[in-house]
């Protein structure tokens, strides 16, 4: 981002990212509780800056982070209570999520045990050679870009977990660990507006979806 401060504390029509992104949560009448998982070093500013500022109200813990993703989304789960059923995971970098997205995921859910929202793919994807020669083609119409929030039954997304560190196998989302025990990952549909912040023209991109989103 070429910025000092992290992407999810930009601001972002005058609030910060993730201040959008615990909104929509903190709104929706699907979720019970939201454990924000983060830098150790940025807890406190997250704590008094954002989660007090805007008086979210849902966030029940905030949970130091590790060196991987995956790390993160663990200690998040340990924090869970245990009579938990279900659990989303969302990137804090994703502010505009809709929340009818957010609701579907989990109305969608019904007796799968694992749920992921995605959009088909516009382009045409190679798989190519470390010297960048093409190998073969990929089946367009079968493609996906997966986003979150990811939808699980917390004891299966545990499990997964626990399986996966056991076996050194690093994912680069959840559902990938899930899918390692066997266990069917539905997909629905997606949003275009679901966004996730990761270099300086996103901040554009993002601006301008609000702005639209206010002229509806």
């Amino acid at each position: 981002m070429a910025s000092r401060s992290s992407k999810q504390f930009l601001l972002l029509d005058g609030m910060p990212v993730l201040a959008h992104t615990l909104k929509v949560f903190e709104e929706s009448e699907a979720i019970d509780k939201v454990i924000v998982v983060g830098n150790a070093k940025d807890l406190d500013y997250c704590r008094k800056k954002i989660i007090e500022r805007h008086g979210f109200k849902k966030v029940s813990d905030l949970v130091r982070g590790g060196r991987r993703r995956q790390d993160s989304v663990f200690n998040g789960l340990k924090a869970l209570p245990a009579e938990t059923d279900l659990v989303l995971i969302h990137d804090g970098a994703r502010p505009l999520v809709p929340a009818e997205l957010v609701n579907k995921a989990v109305s969608e859910l019904k007796g799968w045990s694992a749920l992921v929202p995605g959009i088909p793919v516009k382009d045409t994807i190679k798989v190519a050679s470390l010297d960048r020669f093409v190998m073969y083609t990929l089946d367009r119409p079968r493609l996906f870009l997966i986003q979150t929030p990811q939808v699980f039954k917390a004891k299966v997304l545990l499990e997964a977990h626990w399986q996966a560190r056991s076996d050194g196998i690093w994912g680069t989302d959840d559902a990938m660990l899930v899918e390692r025990l066997g266990i069917p990952v539905r997909v629905i549909e997606g949003s275009e507006e679901n966004i996730k912040i990761t270099t300086p023209v996103d901040i554009l991109i993002a601006e301008a979806i609000l702005e639209r989103r206010r002229k509806k």
